[in-house]
């Protein structure tokens, strides 16, 4: 059997440009997921299981819209609404995995592929802290080594960020290399630019355990962090914002904007 999953290791990186410059980088690691092989993978390895306690888990329920759906039919049906048909090709899943029990993923991007092995769409899927998560549907046009994709902020992520932003999306990969970057805009300009980067690795047993030796229990690492980083932009006088309600549908369908070469 072919594996087309594998381990990304690398980092994340904020900057914050106004109302106040705040910067922080950690390391950090993903699965990237072919949602079609992860009940196989699970009953071939140890320490990785799907829906069940482990090592590492993948649950259904930590993505889509929280229940134990299968995920890849609810990715079906969301391209299905944006007009988008994949029938035979890939959706594969860049995320965390749950980690001794806990998972929480500020952003899950799955690349949607046509049978001919073409990338027909992403999906951004972002979760804020409050239990709550929203997802950005856009197509992708033509076959290209870098995507840039561009949408109007819909959902609340962070109380230090308003709700009048534009996200820009510049992506590489996946292949050897993956990097996911986002760029916020606001009216006065930029205000905030994130990068998430990472190098492939195998995904076996004996890689999960050397990624779980160098990066214990990462998602809770990365819930403590944002709290803390939280902390620290209050400390810099960084007003909070008022939290909106969610969009009452699950996902913001965008036509592709712009793909560069």
């Amino acid at each position: 059997m072919t594996v087309k999953s594998s381990i990304y290791v690398g980092s994340v990186m904020h900057r914050r440009l106004r109302p106040r410059r705040h910067n922080f980088r950690y390391r950090a690691f993903w699965l990237l997921l072919d949602l079609d092989e992860i009940e196989a993978l699970s009953k071939r390895m140890t320490c990785f299981s799907y829906n069940l306690p482990n090592l590492f888990s993948f649950y259904d329920s930590d993505h889509g819209d929280g229940t134990n759906t299968p995920l890849r039919l609810q990715i079906d049906r969301q391209l299905a609404e944006a007009g988008l048909d994949i029938t035979g090709g890939r959706v594969m899943l860049l995320c965390m995995p749950r980690t001794l029990g806990y998972c929480f993923n500020p952003l899950s991007v799955f690349f949607c592929y046509r049978k001919a092995g073409d990338l027909k769409a992403i999906v951004y899927q972002v979760h804020n802290t409050f239990a709550e998560r929203h997802s950005y549907v856009i197509a992708v046009q033509g076959a290209k080594k870098a995507i840039h994709q561009n949408c109007r902020k819909r959902f609340y992520v962070s109380p230090f960020l308003d709700m009048d932003l534009r996200y820009d999306f510049r992506i590489a990969g996946p292949d050897r290399r993956v990097t996911v970057a986002i760029a916020a805009t606001g009216p006065e300009g930029p205000v905030l630019n994130t990068v998430m980067a990472g190098v492939r690795t195998p995904l076996t047993d004996r890689n999960l355990i050397g990624v779980f030796w160098r990066f214990p229990a990462v998602t809770l690492k990365v819930m403590a962090g944002i709290h803390w980083e939280a902390l620290r932009l209050w400390i810099k006088r960084i007003r909070l914002r008022r939290r909106p309600a969610p969009p009452v549908h699950p996902a913001t369908i965008v036509p592709a904007r712009e793909v560069l070469e």
